[in-house]
C-alpha cells in the first residue's frame, strides 16, 4: 500500500512537472515561481504588500492562458492544421557522441509565421509499477541512504533515466514565409544505447505577453537505434589459428556448401546431386560432379557475460561497450566473430565473410539487456557447445568469482586460445588475481570503470 502510494505520487509530480514544462515559457515558470512566493509572503495584507504582486501576476497569467484558449492561433487548430513538419532521422547514433538530424517544417498558410518553436515528444519515461517497486537488494550504509531506499525517489529518478536514453531541448523555428517552408538542424547527445522512440512532433507559440504556450501537435512516429560507446583499440592480434569449418561458411546464409572448387570427375556412387555439372554433363553424355575442397579460416567467438548484480548497470553498460569495441576491431574480412550471449534464451550471432555485417552486431548490442531469470551455467553451456567450431575466444565478464573462473579453466583445459577482460567498479581495489589466467598475464585485462580507455589503449 506504501508503495502503490509513492508510485502513484512520483507519476503524478512527474506528470506534472512535464506538462508545465511544455505548457510554459521560460518567462513564464519565472513569473509562476514569483507568484507562488507572492502568495506565501502576502498572506497577511497588513504586514506586507507582497499581496498585490501575487494580484498582479494571478491578472497576467490569467489572461495569458485565456488568450492561448480562446484565441488560439489559426495555424494550430486541428480542423485546419496549416503547419506541417517532417522528420528526417539517420538510421544509427552513438551513445555519448553528438549527433544531428534535420526537420523540415511547412507554412501552408497565406501568411507569415513567426515566433513558432518545435518540441519532441518522446516515449513516457515513467516506469511500471513491478519497476518501481521490486526490491533492487543494495546495500545501503547510514541513515540518509536508508531515509532514501525507504523514499524510493533516488530509484525512481534512475528509473526514468533507464527509460530515457536521450533528452532533446526546444528548437526555435525561423520565421515562415507564406506557402514556404523551412528546415531545422536539431542537435543532441544520447545518453545511453537503446531507442528512441519519438511518438510526436509539437509546434508551439507564446501568448502575447510571452507567458504561456499554444500547442500543435502532429503525429509524426518514428525510432532512432542508438548504438552502445565504443572505445579506440589499437591494433590487435587476436588469439586462434585456421580450423576447419564443415560445409564452409555459406552454410549460415544459403542452401548448399560454399566449398573451394578443386576439380570436375566422374561420379561416384553417394555423391550429392546437387554437385552434379550438368553443362559437363552436356557435353560428354555422364554424370559429371564438381570436387570440392572443405574451407579452413579463422573464427573467434566473443563471450558477453550478462549475469549482472543490481548495482551493476554502470558496470554491465561498459561491457558492453567493451564488447562492441572488439566487434569493430575483429577484422572480419577473412574471419568469422560470433557473439554468445545469454537473455531470454541463448543468442549466437555472428558477423563476416558475407554472413552478416558488423552493424547488425551492434544493433544486437544496443538491445542487450541484464539476463535475471537463468544461471550462469547457462552461459557456459552455450560456450562449451560452441568450442570445437572456434579458433579463438574473447570473454568480457563483469568479476571474476568462481563460476567464471570455472569457465576460463575448461577453455583452457580444451586448448582454446584466450583473452579475458573483467570490468569492475572503480571502488576495487588492487589488481585482480590472474588466477587460471596467471601464466598469461598479457591475455587478461581488469578493467575499471572510468579508466577503460586508457587500459584498453595498452592492449
Amino acid at each position: 500500500m506504501y508503495t502503490r502510494l509513492l508510485y502513484r505520487s512520483y507519476r503524478r509530480l512527474y506528470g506534472l512537472a512535464y506538462w508545465l514544462d511544455r505548457r510554459f515559457t521560460r518567462a513564464g515558470k519565472f513569473a509562476l515561481a514569483c507568484l507562488l512566493v507572492a502568495t506565501a509572503l502576502g498572506a497577511d495584507t497588513s504586514q506586507t504588500t507582497a499581496y498585490q504582486a501575487c494580484a498582479f501576476l494571478t491578472v497576467v497569467l490569467t489572461i495569458s492562458f485565456l488568450w492561448t484558449a480562446l484565441r488560439l492561433p489559426h495555424p494550430f487548430r486541428r480542423s485546419t492544421q496549416l503547419l506541417s513538419a517532417r522528420r528526417l532521422l539517420p538510421r544509427f547514433a552513438t551513445a555519448g557522441s553528438p549527433m544531428a538530424y534535420r526537420v523540415i517544417v511547412t507554412n501552408r498558410a497565406a501568411s507569415p509565421q513567426r515566433g513558432v518553436t518545435l518540441l519532441e515528444d518522446l516515449e513516457d519515461p515513467r516506469p511500471s509499477r513491478p519497476e518501481f517497486t521490486a526490491d533492487p537488494r543494495r546495500k545501503v550504509r547510514g541513515l540518509l541512504a536508508r531515509l532514501d531506499r525507504l523514499m524510493g525517489y533516488s530509484r525512481w529518478l534512475q528509473l526514468v533515466a533507464r527509460r530515457q536514453p536521450a533528452v532533446i531541448g526546444e528548437q526555435k523555428v525561423p520565421d515562415l514565409p507564406p506557402h514556404g517552408e523551412t528546415e531545422l538542424r536539431v542537435e543532441f547527445v544520447p545518453r545511453r544505447r537503446g531507442r528512441v522512440h519519438f511518438t510526436s512532433l509539437t509546434l508551439a507559440r507564446p501568448d502575447v505577453f510571452g507567458l504561456v504556450r499554444s500547442h500543435g501537435r502532429l503525429p509524426v512516429a518514428q525510432t532512432l537505434l542508438i548504438l552502445p560507446k565504443r572505445y579506440v583499440l589499437p591494433r590487435i592480434a587476436l588469439p586462434g589459428t585456421f580450423e576447419y569449418q564443415p560445409a564452409g561458411v555459406a552454410l549460415a546464409s544459403a542452401v548448399g556448401q560454399s566449398d573451394e572448387f578443386v576439380a570436375l570427375r566422374d561420379y561416384r556412387p553417394g555423391d550429392p546431386l546437387r554437385h552434379i555439372h550438368w553443362k559437363s554433363v552436356a557435353k560428354v553424355d555422364r554424370l559429371i560432379v564438381r570436387e570440392n575442397e572443405d574451407e579452413f579460416f579463422v573464427r573467434h567467438a566473443l563471450v558477453l557475460d550478462t549475469f549482472a548484480q543490481p548495482d551493476q548497470e554502470a558496470v554491465f553498460e561498459e561491457a558492453v561497450s567493451v564488447a562492441a569495441s572488439f566487434v569493430c576491431a575483429i577484422q572480419t574480412q577473412e574471419s568469422l566473430l560470433d557473439l554468445l550471449f545469454v537473455g531470454p534464451e541463448a543468442y549466437c550471432f555472428t558477423a563476416g565473410r558475407g554472413v552478416g555485417h558488423v552493424d547488425r552486431m551492434l544493433e544486437v548490442l544496443a538491445g542487450v539487456n541484464v539476463c535475471t531469470h537463468k544461471p550462469f551455467p547457462s552461459l557456459e553451456a552455450l560456450v562449451l557447445r560452441h568450442t570445437p567450431q572456434v579458433s579463438g575466444c574473447v570473454c568480457v565478464f563483469l568479476s571474476w568469482d568462481e563460476p567464471r573462473r570455472h569457465l576460463v579453466k575448461l577453455l583452457r583445459s580444451l586448448r582454446v586460445p584466450l583473452r579475458v577482460c573483467v570490468v569492475t567498479d572503480d571502488n576495487v581495489e588492487g589488481l585482480l588475481d590472474p588466477g587460471p589466467m596467471r601464466d598469461q598475464p598479457q591475455s587478461f585485462h581488469h578493467l575499471r570503470v572510468g579508466r577503460i580507455q586508457e587500459t584498453l589503449a595498452r592492449l
